[in-house]
């Protein structure tokens, strides 16, 4: 009875870890809804879409890039109502430290403070931005 419970626990928490390693890195999110305009490498294409890379307005104060996502900027679109708190978590914290920038990470709450406390929960994502 005993090497059962403890088989039982054993498999649950396998269960709990591949649920959450299924969810998508923040590499995969940015992939996924930011780089068709600043590019997988962060690049960002000349006089359209900035780079990300390298830049220190990124790497910056994570309230004032968290303003930029959630609604926007020039011609940047929303994405307040597209991601929850957890995805924009993720790609910023992913944007933030990729290549060769180091900022902070940006955690869920801190998306939820500058969104006024809301979340959307699970988001639809934007596949083609």
């Amino acid at each position: 009875m005993m090497k059962s419970l403890a088989l039982i626990a054993f498999v649950g928490a396998l269960v709990a870890a591949g649920a959450a390693s299924a969810q998508p890195s923040g590499q995969d999110q940015f992939l996924a809804n930011c780089s068709a305009c600043h590019q997988p490498t962060g690049k960002g294409i000349a006089g359209a879409f900035p780079a990300l890379a390298g830049d220190p307005f990124v790497q910056g104060d994570p309230a004032k890039v968290l303003t930029t996502v959630l609604n926007g900027r020039g011609g940047m679109p929303t994405f307040k109502a597209e991601l929850s708190n957890e995805q924009i978590a993720a790609i910023l914290t992913y944007v933030r430290s990729a290549w060769g920038n180091h900022g902070g990470p940006v955690t869920p709450a801190m998306v939820a403070a500058a969104r006024g406390g809301d979340d959307l929960g699970p988001a639809r994502g934007l596949q083609a931005h």
